[in-house]
C-alpha cells in the first residue's frame, strides 16, 4: 500500500524560541487511512500541520505528501491537498457556491466564469454531487452570512474536496459546533472517505473523535509519546477493571483480596484485573452481587496516561511564541 504522508525526523525551531516546538517527529499514514495527532495545546500539533501543509517551513528532517517534497514539491503537494482550517476561511459576503467557484479557479481547475450557469458541466455535476454527499444542495446559492456553523463547515468540506485531494488535513474541524453538528459532520466525512478513497489527518482536543480511526499518534512537548491503532494503545497501556458491589461489602472486598487483588473501595467497588480476566474474576466470587459492570478501557484512557494528568496545557508555549515570530 503506497504511503500518502512520510515524516522522518521532522524538528523546528522557531527563530526567538529557546527550544524546538517539534522535535524529532516520525510517521507515515498509508494511502486510505484515517489518521488522528492528538496532543495538548502546545505540544506541537500545529507547527506539524503547517509543515505538512506547505505553510511552515522546516529546520530539520524530511516529509513528503502524496510522494511530493514538501520543500522541492510544495506547488505538487498543494495540489494533491485539502485543508479544512481550525478557524472558518469562508468569505461571508459570497453565496456558497460562490466560494467553491473561487477556489475551483484558483487550483486551476476551470477559467473562472462570472456565474455559475456560465461555468463548465463538469463543474457543475462536481459540486452537484458534493453537496449531495454532505448534504448542502439546498443552501448552494445562498448567502454564507445565512448559513449555520454546522452548514458552513460541511461547505468547507465541499471546498476542499472540489479538486479530488489525495490527503484531506482536518485541524479541528469541529471546534465551535454543537454535539448534534459534530456528530452530523464525521457522518459526511466518513462517507467522504468511503466515496473517494480520501486519506484523512485529524488533530482534535475531542479524544472520542478519534476512537474509530486506523491509527493515532500521541505528541507530547513537540515528540511522538506512542502512536499505533487506538485498540493497541489501549490493549497495551491499560487493563480492564471490574466495577461490584454487594450488600455484604465485607464478605465481597475479602474474597477480592483473597484472589491477590486490590478493591477500591468507594460508591461501588473497582477492581483492577491485574493479570487476571474478569470472567475468572466473577467466577471466582461466593458473595452475591448487586452491582456488576466490566470498565473497557477508552483512548482518552490511554491519552491521559501517555500525556500525564498533570501536564499543564501551557507548559510548552514555543508553538505560539513560535507563530507570532513565523
Amino acid at each position: 500500500m503506497a504511503k500518502m504522508i512520510e515524516v522522518c525526523n521532522l524538528s523546528k525551531k522557531y527563530a526567538r524560541a529557546k527550544e524546538f516546538s517539534v522535535s524529532d517527529v516520525s510517521f507515515d499514514v498509508d494511502e486510505g487511512e484515517f489518521f488522528a495527532f492528538l496532543g495538548p495545546n502546545g505540544a506541537g500539533k500545529t507547527t506539524t500541520i503547517s509543515i505538512l501543509t506547505t505553510t511552515l517551513s522546516m529546520t530539520e528532517g524530511s516529509v513528503k505528501i502524496a510522494g511530493y517534497d514538501v520543500m522541492k514539491e510544495s506547488q505538487k503537494v498543494r495540489n494533491n491537498v485539502g485543508i479544512i482550517f481550525q478557524k472558518p476561511s469562508l468569505d461571508q459576503n459570497l453565496t456558497a457556491e460562490q466560494n467553491i467557484r473561487f477556489h475551483a479557479c484558483l487550483y486551476g481547475m476551470y477559467t473562472y466564469s462570472p456565474t455559475f450557469s456560465l461555468m463548465p458541466e463538469s463543474y457543475k455535476k462536481r459540486v452537484y454531487e458534493l453537496s449531495e454527499v454532505v448534504g448542502i444542495q439546498d443552501s448552494l446559492f445562498k448567502p454564507i452570512k445565512k448559513l449555520s456553523g454546522g452548514m458552513q463547515r460541511k461547505l468547507e468540506i465541499i471546498r476542499s474536496l472540489v479538486h479530488t485531494p489525495k490527503v484531506l488535513f482536518l485541524d479541528e474541524p469541529t471546534q465551535g459546533l454543537d454535539a448534534v453538528s459534530r456528530r452530523g459532520l464525521w457522518d459526511y466525512i466518513d462517507g467522504v472517505r468511503k466515496e473517494y478513497g480520501t486519506t484523512v489527518f485529524l488533530t482534535t482536543h475531542y479524544i472520542d473523535e478519534a476512537e474509530n480511526v486506523d491509527k493515532v499518534a500521541i505528541i507530547k512537548k513537540g515528540q511522538i509519546a506512542i502512536q499505533g491503532s487506538p485498540e493497541e494503545m489501549k490493549n497495551s497501556l491499560l487493563r480492564h477493571e471490574v466495577v461490584l458491589d454487594a450488600d455484604d461489602r465485607y464478605g465481597l472486598v475479602f474474597e477480592l483480596t483473597e484472589m491477590g487483588l486490590r478493591p477500591q473501595v468507594g460508591e461501588n467497588i473497582i477492581v483492577p484485573c491485574g493479570n487476571l480476566s474478569p470472567q475468572k474474576i466473577i467466577s471466582g466470587l461466593t458473595t452475591e452481587l448487586s452491582v456488576l459492570k466490566i470498565k473497557e478501557p477508552t483512548l482518552e484512557d490511554a491519552y491521559v496516561e501517555y500525556i500525564g494528568s498533570s501536564f499543564s496545557e501551557t507548559e510548552n508555549d514555543t508553538e505560539a511564541e513560535g507563530g507570532a515570530a513565523a
